[in-house]
């Protein structure tokens, strides 16, 4: 494989092809009906996603909703039964080669090969990349430096945790220096503090100018790390965007939390000109004091509200949106998909548009 002129974990983004035409130019990949049939199984039903540059986009789903099929088809390891996608311009139909070039993909089931050491592990695969001698030796210090694994460059592969090995095929997946990296379930089997590294990890890579698709079905996870998320299950994206616009719209509004200065009295005050107010759909006292409500209007209501009851006299300590939970939301896309099939098809197709 050609292997890039100055292929350095820290050189930064690289410019690609031309997107296909009408994609805006911070498009990194675009994906329009993407299909995968396995016999009479459809893994992977027209999914169509847009990604934008250095963002970490997560894919949300449970065991088998079809995220590892998925990042196979844009890796080019597995043909699409129908659509297309397109990586930094390439299609992953008609350019395979060039999409390998780009990328970097790190499998759920990585694999190390054992008696080597851990530079030798590095060494082999920038050579495969065809990197001269004396850019090589740099390279595989700086990977092992970026990952964390430079004082293990002279011990043996097997010997390394699985949070190690974690990194080290991490590293693998950077020796070309790939602009866009592919990630199946990477925090898989590791313990917490080896996923709170890897979450640093990506974060700097993210930093660095790197655009990540990530999988998981640890949802806590990718909460904490992704700008946005797309909601997969049974082959079709469900709900694509940020966790709280995803909420939003399934809300059909804004969920806040209220906090109030003073004692149960001025909290229950409060709660009644909540309640009363025309603005307000729902208001109700969470155990820690605070009163959670929907608003269903924009900012200006959101506003409009805050000052009346300033204006009133309430004590008002916190005026704050609900803190997003993924999985919760995850359970409430599923559930409105199964009752409203065509209830969340505006988000994805926008996202795609």
């Amino acid at each position: 494989m050609p292997h890039d002129p100055d292929p350095h974990p820290t050189t930064g983004r690289r410019e690609g092809a031309r997107p296909p035409e009408g994609s805006p130019v911070t498009e990194t990949i675009r994906i329009q009906g993407l299909t995968r049939r396995y016999g009479r199984t459809l893994a992977v039903s027209g999914v169509d996603l847009a990604v934008e540059d250095s963002e970490i986009l997560g894919l949300v789903g449970p065991n088998g909703a079809g995220k590892t099929t998925t990042l196979r088809m844009l890796a080019t390891l597995l043909v699409p039964s129908g659509g297309d996608a397109w990586v930094m311009g390439h299609s992953i139909r008609r350019a395979p080669e060039r999409v390998r070039r780009v990328i970097g993909f790190m499998p759920d089931s990585f694999g190390v090969y054992d008696d080597m050491r851990v530079w030798e592990y590095l060494d082999f695969f920038a050579r495969c990349y065809a990197i001269p001698g004396q850019r090589r030796r740099r390279l595989i210090t700086d990977l092992l430096e970026l990952v964390g694994l430079a004082h293990k460059r002279d011990e043996y592969v097997q010997s390394l945790s699985r949070g190690m090995q974690q990194r080290l095929c991490l590293a693998h997946a950077l020796v070309h220096d790939p602009p866009v990296l592919l990630l199946d379930e990477p925090a898989s089997g590791l313990d917490p503090r080896a996923r709170v590294e890897l979450r640093e990890l990506i974060r700097e890579l993210r930093a660095m100018g790197k655009t990540v698709v990530i999988s998981s079905h640890i949802l806590p996870e990718l909460e904490e790390l992704c700008t946005r998320v797309a909601i997969i299950d049974h082959g079709r994206v469900l709900a694509h965007g940020e966790v709280t616009e995803i909420e939003r719209r399934l809300r059909r509004g804004t969920v806040l939390r209220v906090s109030v200065a003073g004692d149960t009295e001025a909290v229950a005050a409060t709660r009644r000109a909540l309640e009363a107010d025309p603005s307000v759909t729902s208001a109700a006292l969470l155990p820690d004091g605070r009163i959670e409500i929907g608003v269903p209007g924009d900012d200006a209501d959101l506003a409009g509200l805050l000052a009346r009851l300033v204006r009133d006299g309430h004590p008002i300590a916190g005026f704050a949106p609900a803190a997003s939970d993924l999985e919760e939301l995850f359970l409430q896309v599923t559930a409105v998909h199964e009752r409203e099939p065509d209830a969340l098809a505006g988000d994805a197709e926008g996202r795609a548009a």
